[in-house]
């Protein structure tokens, strides 16, 4: 599959991710509408009523500002993931929320952790440890970028801050990490050029039939009845 089969816009690439976030905001307006506070439905550890919170945890949100700074990452790196990772993109979002939500569940501490964040952990990981294990020049440069834009979200895998699930956003860290190196196989392969296929044949190719052994460069004019060849010579300036 070369770049311009993987790396492919659709408009699933914004209709998913645009999905999810109003999801996660019609979630809150029903909230705030019919008077309904949702947060004990989050991830609870030690309560086997609390692994349902592995479902529900990622649309809910405590407030407002919760809920807007979760927002915008959210939208932009599942964007970089449909568009980059089409084809594994389902799998890291259903299996990232399943997976980062058990794991906040058994390190977790006792009390309710709600929010989306744990899944934009996923996502921030797993693009940044996915680009470095591709070596592609693109999936690279999209490391880079998340790491300019989210870069500090590493503090909060650390217990530093008051009211923060640290264990959720390291459970989806941790899992990032892991689904990057599980999928390190799904990914564009770099193009190649013929002289760099392993099994290329100098003799064979016809463009290097063009250059004679000083590396000048020949041009046949095959209808010649006398076969003429009208050779170039380069002279640089010290000769």
């Amino acid at each position: 599959m070369n770049d311009q089969q993987h790396f492919k816009f659709s408009t699933g690439v914004i209709a998913y991710p645009l999905f999810f976030v109003l999801l996660i905001w019609l979630v809150f307006w029903f909230e705030i509408r019919f008077g309904f506070v949702f947060n004990s439905y989050g991830v609870h550890p030690g309560k086997l009523l609390g692994l349902r919170g592995v479902i529900f945890s990622p649309f809910i949100h405590s407030g407002i500002d919760h809920l807007y700074s979760n927002t915008i990452p959210l939208f932009v790196l599942s964007v970089a993931l449909f568009y980059f990772y089409r084809k594994i993109a389902w799998k890291v979002v259903i299996f990232g929320i399943l997976l980062s939500g058990l794991l906040t569940w058994t390190i977790g501490r006792p009390a309710n952790h709600i929010g989306a964040s744990g899944l934009i952990y996923v996502l921030v990981s797993f693009t940044f440890f996915k680009g470095i294990f591709a070596k592609h020049y693109r999936l690279i440069a999209l490391s880079l970028i998340v790491v300019f834009l989210y870069g500090s979200m590493i503090w909060g895998t650390l217990p530093i801050e008051d009211g923060i699930s640290w264990e959720g956003h390291l459970s989806g860290m941790i899992t990032g990490l892991l689904f990057a190196v599980i999928f390190r196989k799904e990914i564009a392969k770099p193009k190649k050029y013929v002289w760099e296929e392993e099994h290329y044949n100098e003799d064979d190719d016809e463009f290097m039939k063009h250059f004679d052994e000083d590396g000048n460069f020949i041009e046949r004019i095959d209808e010649s009845p006398d076969d003429l060849e009208i050779t170039y010579h380069f002279k640089s300036d010290n000769d």
